[in-house]
């Protein structure tokens, strides 16, 4: 039977893969992506975290912009007593609406990830033309405020139109997070040349299990444990990625917060056995790497 196929990639069981190590010997990667967006007021897309109300949805909105003013600063107090670093998935509008929260990501040398400039838009409402110069726009107002470019992409609601990969490297972008269809690394084929899809979880992502499943925050940090776990074992055949992604809305409540603190204690146990890092950083690692997928 013919399906239609994109051109990405091609498919490789995992099994078939050559083997390498991460830096230091290490087989399990691990990074932490925080979501860091903001939103208009009475207009536009947004995650319904109460139920819809006609606009103003003051509860929504507000439940989202507890996240900014609170939440993020109650989750980097834990990050920064751990000393884990973070990929922030950020609009540009934070820039705008939240210069403090750049400052402190900046002071902590954490990674500015491209994610559009709010997540009350995403692709398939452009036209290619549109979304090709939203995604230069976003790159340039980063560049202009960090002094470079930055490596990744995430698009808004991770809606991405057919032409979105041609466009991000284009755009002079390395890698996208956009695709989870692995647990490692894989080089994409684009118009403008290679483009990585880096793995970012989605059974295990805060927004799709504490907010969509409904899954209670304990059960939730138990799932952790035993994903990070898992991988960690499986990671001794061969090279794997354990990402977790954190939306501040959401993981900043101390109901949540707390029991997730044990699970980033666990991480930071084991730190001698796993690469904690960020994505530009397993780019740089595994872009020269040689017998590694390239379909």
């Amino acid at each position: 039977m013919s399906l239609t196929q994109h051109t990405r990639y091609g498919y490789t069981p995992i099994l078939e893969r050559p083997v390498y190590d991460w830096p230091d010997g290490h087989r399990l990667a691990v990074y932490i992506a925080v979501n860091i967006e903001t939103f208009p007021f009475g207009e536009g897309l947004g995650p319904d975290l109460n139920p819809r109300q006609p606009e103003p949805d003051v509860v929504n909105h507000g439940w989202r912009d507890w996240g900014n003013r609170v939440g993020i600063w109650n989750l980097l107090e834990v990050l920064d007593h751990l000393s884990l670093p973070v990929a922030a998935l950020t609009n540009t509008a934070v820039y705008d609406h939240h210069p403090q929260i750049i400052r402190a990501l900046r002071s902590r040398g954490d990674e500015i990830v491209g994610h559009g400039r709010t997540n009350a838009e995403r692709a398939c409402d452009f036209s290619p033309q549109a979304e090709a110069a939203m995604i230069e726009a976003c790159v340039a107002r980063i560049a202009s405020e960090e002094g470079r470019k930055p490596a990744g992409w995430m698009s808004p609601w991770v809606n991405q139109s057919i032409s979105t990969p041609d466009f991000l490297a284009a755009a002079g972008l390395r890698y996208t997070l956009d695709w989870p269809m692995d647990d490692q690394p894989i080089r994409m084929q684009t118009a403008h040349g290679p483009l990585w899809a880096l793995p970012y979880a989605r059974s295990t992502n805060d927004i799709s299990a504490l907010h969509g499943a409904k899954t209670p925050p304990r059960q939730w940090v138990e799932t952790l444990f035993d994903a990070f776990d898992g991988m960690l074992d499986m990671s001794r055949r061969r090279p794997l990625i354990f990402n977790l992604s954190l939306h501040p809305y959401l993981i900043g409540h101390a109901h949540r917060l707390k029991p997730f603190t044990r699970f980033l204690e666990h991480l930071v146990a084991h730190r001698g056995e796993i690469w904690i890092t960020t994505p530009e950083r397993i780019v740089d690692h595994v872009d020269p790497l040689i017998g590694i997928d390239k379909a």
